[in-house]
């Protein structure tokens, strides 16, 4: 029976747990990002106050936690000397790790990266591939070397992306992909019938945290609404008037033909203020429609006023 040393946190996570547990393997222990987060005191009164999900996966099934402050620390080493694992599994990790570590497994210390690698490299594959409409998305498990996202690949799974995806959305679809995934995966590894492949460096691409959230409504209401759809749930997409801020207060949207006298990108072609609803012209002459509110939280009970004042059909942001 193999015995894995898991790290990482939220739903990747707890969903390797789960897939590694559907595989018969053994856990010998969990690395969770509470432990290493917080100050061990600090993190017991959280776990009774306000319990991770992370928390209650690993409590359930009575899974050995490893106490330390991170991956390269001498105390994770003392735990991986004492557990000697088969595999170190990593599933959502901002850390780097050190070649000390990736190497010390008997097998293999493999990442799941939520993405169809070599593209979408980084930290929120899930944010871009919908940002760049993209129609497929996947799960990568892969080797963990020197580089980021760059190992060699050991197994994937193309995930579709719908219109209606959200970054929320398609988290929740690969995570279950993943947990399947690495079902499969490490029964092969039981059975050493898997060669790794090397990542085609002329295919890849690299995107780092997502900063400009800024709507252009110059560009289409797709791509507009990509933008709203993909940031969410973890922010908001945002535009400007009269240099007060505007953010989009859902990720629910409607797009429609143009059937009005205006042409120019960016026009208001209607308000509602009870709904805090806008229409504005996009690029390709269609109309998005959204639900904003002001930017400043203490100022979002006033935006149906800004709207009803400020907002009028005609209006060019």
């Amino acid at each position: 029976m193999l015995k894995v040393v898991i790290v990482g946190y939220g739903e990747m996570f707890t969903n390797l747990i789960a897939g590694t547990l559907d595989s018969g393997c053994e856990i010998a222990g969990v690395l969770r990002k509470d432990t290493v987060k917080y100050h061990p005191l600090w993190r017991k009164i959280k776990d009774i106050i306000n319990p991770s999900v992370e928390y209650n996966y690993i409590k359930s099934y009575s899974i050995p936690e490893i106490k330390a402050r991170g991956v390269n620390t001498k105390e994770f080493k003392r735990a991986l000397l004492k557990l000697n694992p088969d595999i170190i599994l990593v599933g959502s990790w901002g850390e780097k790790i050190s070649k000390e570590i990736y190497d010390f497994p008997k097998i293999a210390a493999i990442n799941a990266h939520p993405s169809l690698l070599p593209k979408y490299r980084g930290p929120n594959p899930y944010f871009w591939t919908i940002r760049n409409q993209e129609q497929i998305s996947g799960v990568t498990f892969h080797l963990i070397d020197k580089g980021l996202d760059t190992g060699a690949i050991l197994a994937q799974e193309e995930i579709k992306i719908y219109p209606s995806d959200t970054g929320k959305s398609l988290k929740e679809r690969t995570v279950l992909v993943a947990r399947g995934v690495v079902c499969e995966l490490l029964k092969a590894l039981r059975e050493d019938i898997i060669i790794p492949l090397t990542q085609r460096e002329d295919k890849a691409s690299y995107y780092s945290h997502p900063e400009d959230l800024e709507l252009d409504f110059t560009r289409t209401a797709e791509e507009n609404d990509a933008l709203i759809r993909a940031i969410y749930p973890w922010s908001e997409a945002y535009f400007y008037h009269k240099d007060i801020c505007l953010a989009v207060a859902s990720h629910q949207t409607e797009i429609s033909e143009n059937k009005t006298e205006f042409t120019e990108a960016g026009t208001i072609i209607e308000t509602d203020y009870k709904n805090r609803t806008i229409s504005v012209l996009c690029s390709d002459n269609k109309i998005l429609k959204i639900q904003i509110h002001l930017y400043k939280k203490y100022d979002r009970p006033f935006t149906k006023y800004y709207i009803k004042r400020e907002l009028s059909k005609g209006t060019v942001l």
